[in-house]
Order: structure tokens, then sequence, then C-alpha cells
């Protein structure tokens, strides 16, 4: 674990792992979705003196994210859509930024969520580089919510084009994922479908689906979708998730072969064996280095309490599965990583079977040292998408 006196990463919250990374996650969406630094830090400052209180985080985020969609909304109502578009995306970030600590969720932090998605949309109605659709992705008796990013047409090598499908992890959403690069991905000539899958986003939140073990059950139907589009091309659709997406996308481009790859970007093995240790060590008094607070699990789940969670997860074990992919393959994972140790992604990188494989550790001193490269996810962003464009237009 890095010694958090002599870490570079920007630590809003010295004291505490889980609202620090929290405001990152929201910085880190910037260079795509306009976040301004100094209304992060507006938020930041008005919290020094509560940290650790979720309610009080909640409130202070949900504060600036109004402030900011009603000056969209005026400037919308003015005709400066394009001014109105930046509002809204920033707003949406903020948002789900101030929302995602919130344990029992409560009817006003779901209302707040909802706007973040109406905001989204809003905003992709306006943008035109790159063109953002909204879409349903049909799944068992229920539909799975998605935003299509189309590539560039300018960097499109040959049409039909190739794509990506971008599963959440543990505790993000398909909003926040546009904002990790994604339009960098289009401007490369590369679609990407981004799915909240069971478990996730507006697929818990709304449509009351838990997070499930099975993830081929919603990546076939991705995968059938968006090769049903005249637009992109069957044979170059991959397959990509992050934080616990590590689990999802290994196991979905091992049970689906068709995908054309797969990126993990930060490793899983086995999530059983993760939180078993976790809810140890917090019945020990442990302080642990969490994303959400440890209630997100049951939640996400649907269960009641942290046996039925458990016995749950004991389908979330990569051994056996991992084996039988073919696919080229991309690992990601910060040497640092306080969530996941490195010797799990060394675990994940040995038993992939597929021939064409590569592991990629960020170091302390290049960056991109932490959890999924929150400290410096541009650095992460850079190599996959580089990696995935030479991957799908390879021969071409």
């Amino acid at each position: 674990m890095p010694d958090p006196s002599d870490d570079p990463a920007f630590r809003y919250f010295p004291t505490n792992y889980r609202w620090s990374m929290g405001l990152l996650i929201c910085l880190s969406g910037a260079p795509w979705t306009g976040v301004e630094i100094d209304e992060v830090n507006r938020v930041g400052r008005a919290l020094l003196d509560k940290v650790g209180d979720d309610s009080a985080w909640f409130e202070e985020w949900a504060r600036m994210a109004d402030k900011i969609a009603a000056r969209g909304h005026d400037a919308e109502r003015a005709g400066h859509k394009l001014t109105a578009a930046s509002c809204f995306m920033r707003a949406s970030r903020y948002y789900q930024t101030g929302e995602r600590f919130i344990h029992p969720r409560s009817q006003r932090s779901m209302d707040a969520y909802a706007t973040s998605v109406a905001l989204f949309k809003q905003a992709g109605e306006i943008i035109r580089r790159p063109r953002i659709e909204s879409v349903e992705i049909p799944y068992e008796n229920a539909s799975l919510p998605g935003l299509l990013v189309h590539p560039d047409p300018d960097a499109a090598r040959k049409r039909p084009a190739p794509a990506m499908i971008f599963f959440d992890g543990f505790d993000v959403t398909k909003e926040l994922q546009y904002g990790f690069g994604i339009p960098d991905l289009a401007a490369r000539g590369v679609g990407c479908l981004i799915v909240d899958g069971p478990g996730n986003g507006e697929s818990v939140r709304f449509r009351n689906l838990p997070l499930i073990a099975e993830t081929e059950r919603y990546a076939t139907p991705a995968f059938d979708y968006l090769a049903g589009r005249s637009e992109f091309d069957p044979k170059r659709i991959g397959v990509m998730a992050l934080s616990l997406g590590g689990y999802y996308a290994p196991r979905a481009a091992s049970l689906e072969q068709r995908f054309a790859c797969c990126v993990a970007w930060g490793a899983q093995w086995d999530y059983h064996e993760i939180w078993a240790r976790r809810l140890e060590a917090l019945d020990s008094g442990n302080v642990l280095s969490l994303s959400v607070p440890p209630e997100h699990l049951q939640w996400v789940l649907g269960v009641s309490n942290r046996a039925s969670a458990l016995k749950k997860l004991e389908g979330f074990r990569l051994d056996g599965i991992v084996q039988k992919m073919t696919c080229p393959f991309l690992l990601l994972h910060g040497a640092g990583d306080e969530q996941i140790p490195l010797a799990i992604a060394e675990k994940l990188y040995d038993a992939v079977g597929s021939k064409q494989k590569a592991l990629k550790v960020f170091t302390r001193e290049e960056g991109g040292f932490h959890h999924c490269q929150v400290d410096d996810p541009t650095i992460a962003i850079h190599y996959m998408w580089d990696w995935i464009s030479d991957v799908l237009n390879a021969g071409m």
C-alpha cells in the first residue's frame, strides 16, 4: 500500500480516502465534460469542516448542480444551446457525485439522480461531436439503458465501424463513464455503447435490476444490439469495464466469444473473498479504502443482510472461466491500488487463456498509481484507446 505521506496523488481530503476519490472521479471528467475546477473547489471548501458527513456531501454537490443547471436553462431559453449543453453536462456529473454516498437512498437523492440523467440526455441531444444517442438494449423481460456514442465519421477508417461495449463497475454509471475519455475514443473512429447493467445506474435505481454474477446474460444482448446496427462491424466489437468491471468484461469475453477484444480497467479474481475480508476488517474496527459506503454492497445485490450478500457473491469468481478466453486481452492496474492488490492482477493475467494478452502496471513515478488510475486517468485512457484502435483496426 502507498505511504500517504509520500503520495503525489491529489487528495483533497487527506484523512478520508472515499471522499478524496469521489472528488477525483468528478474532477477527472474535466477534459471531456467541462467540469470546472473552481466549481469543484467551492464544493470542497464548503465541506472541509464536515468530512465524513455524507448528508452534507450530498447537499453541497446538489447545491452546485442546481446552480449550474439553472444557468443552463437560462442559456437554453436565450437560444444558446451549446452553453446550455455544457452546463447540463457539468450539472449531471455534480448531481451524481453527490448522490453516490447516500444510503439508504432517499426520495431527494433519487430525484437528483433522475435529474442528472435527464440533463445528460438533454446535453447529448445538442452535442454533435461526438454524437450521443440514448438507447435501450433488450434484456430478458426488461431493457437496459445505454448511451451509444458514435464514432467520428472523419476518423473511421472503414464502414461499418468498430465499437466497444463499456459496462459500469461497482458504483459508477454510464453518465460518469462517458466522462472517462469516451469522446477521445470516438475521435479515433471507434464507437462506444455504455450500458447501465444490472446493479448499476438507472438499472438498479429505477428498474429493480440487481447485480448478477452471470454477466454474459446481458453482455450477449448488448453485443446483439450493436451487431444489429448497420453502422457497426459485428466482427470488430469489443467489451470493457472498470473496477468491478474487471470481473464483468473478462467473464463476458470468455463466455461470449464473438467479442473481438477485452479490456479490464482494473483487475478482479474472487469478489467473494474480497468482501469476506473487507467485512471481517470492518467488524474489527479497521478503516478500509472503499469508494462508497459498505452498505452499497447489499443495495446493488438486492439483499437485506451481509450473509445474503456473501452468498450471492459466491458466483463472482473468474477461475475456470477466463481460461476459456481467446480474444486479445488488455489488463490495466495501478501498482498502488488500495482496493485490489497487484497480486490479483497478476493472477488474472496469468490465468487468461488468450494468446495475445498484455498487462500494463502503472507506477508511482509515471502516474496512474492508484485504483483505476483515479489519480491520473488520462494516462490510462490514452493507453487503452491506442491499444483498442490498433487491435480493432488490425489488417484494415
